[in-house]
């Protein structure tokens, strides 16, 4: 199988056997790993200025350099975020990763219409609006969605470019979630199951991302129906038996090991949450991939991520499953 069969068919729940897959939602250590400025960081307010043969060569940088991190750390999945809403840019930059890897690995974009939670500067005003004006809220998440829908149906039209999207709204703090559950239940859950639905019958995949304690509204989010949920957040509280529990047999769970012990525990301690998370997702046998419990951010040591998945190429195999469970 290719890195973008198992990876689907691990969305899909179904027995691979072999190694689980990995990815990242974002891989921003690319200066230290391979010398290269990340996407994110390069600036292209010009780029309406480039020739098309400038273009074309940035294109092509910013897709190989999305392949080498897949091919170096054996991620199945590749999250492109480039390019923001610039879609004709966007559908080249999707085109040339297809020309460079073919069918190897599973694409992913943004596509996250629902509320998340408000920078400082607007918390207060969007607070008060949640209670008093929860109408106005409404009105432009439909407006969110439609041009999400809009934009999906727009790749899709363009063929086979993209496998799916990443729902990358923040709903929870560590200790418990922003939106209260009567709130979410009107602000948030229908314009979440609305918006999986329509990729769904569009034939994408979705991967719904959210840090922090999503304990108290896991059941909620489960029940709009995405294909996996990402990042199982233990610095919130999050364990991967009970979250396993609450949304049941045919969720893909992704993610958990903790990325503040990746930062500043001992080599002692990461290891063992490494292998923790490697036992806890793969008891089922099924509908598990291996990552971090947010991204590899800028400051996290290299060294450590690296480490990381060493320990993961090692152990994470379904068929030494039995090695995993004796390794202590």
């Amino acid at each position: 199988m290719t890195n973008r069969e198992r990876f689907i068919r691990t969305l899909k729940c179904e027995k691979i056997g072999g190694q689980v897959p990995t990815f990242e939602l974002v891989f921003f250590l690319t200066m230290e790993a391979f010398g290269r400025v990340h996407m994110s960081q390069r600036a292209f307010w010009q780029w309406d200025q480039m020739s098309r043969t400038e273009q074309t060569l940035h294109i092509r940088d910013i897709a190989d350099l999305y392949i080498q991190i897949a091919r170096r750390y054996g991620h199945s999945a590749i999250f492109v975020d480039a390019f923001g809403g610039n879609l004709p840019a966007f559908q080249r930059l999707l085109e040339e990763i297809r020309t460079q890897s073919g069918d190897e690995y599973f694409l992913l974009a943004h596509g996250d219409p629902t509320w998340a939670i408000p920078d400082g500067d607007h918390m207060t005003e969007f607070s008060v609006k949640m209670f008093e004006a929860p109408e106005e809220l409404n009105d432009e998440s439909q407006r969110r969605l439609d041009q999400a829908l809009e934009t999906a149906y727009q790749l899709n039209r363009a063929g086979h470019l993209l496998d799916g999207f990443g729902l990358c709204s923040d709903y929870c703090f560590n200790v418990n979630p922003f939106f209260p559950d009567d709130l979410f239940g009107t602000l948030i859950a229908p314009y979440l199951k609305a918006v999986l639905d329509g990729y769904r019958e569009m034939g994408y995949y979705s991967i719904k991302h959210t840090d922090g304690n999503i304990m108290p509204i896991l059941k909620e989010i489960a029940d709009c129906g995405p294909d996996a949920i990402h990042s199982l957040d233990p610095q919130g509280g999050v364990s991967l038996p009970e979250a396993r529990k609450i949304v049941g047999e045919d969720i893909c769970l992704i993610g958990n090991v903790n990325c503040a012990l990746l930062q500043t525990g001992s080599d002692e301690e990461c290891d063992a949450d490494v292998l923790r998370a490697l036992r806890e997702g793969m008891a089922a046998g099924r509908g598990y991939i291996f990552s971090t419990s947010n991204c590899a951010y800028t400051g996290l040591p290299l060294a450590r991520y690296e480490r990381m998945i060493e320990l993961w190429r090692q152990y994470g195999n379904y068929d030494t499953y039995h090695t995993l469970t004796t390794s202590g």
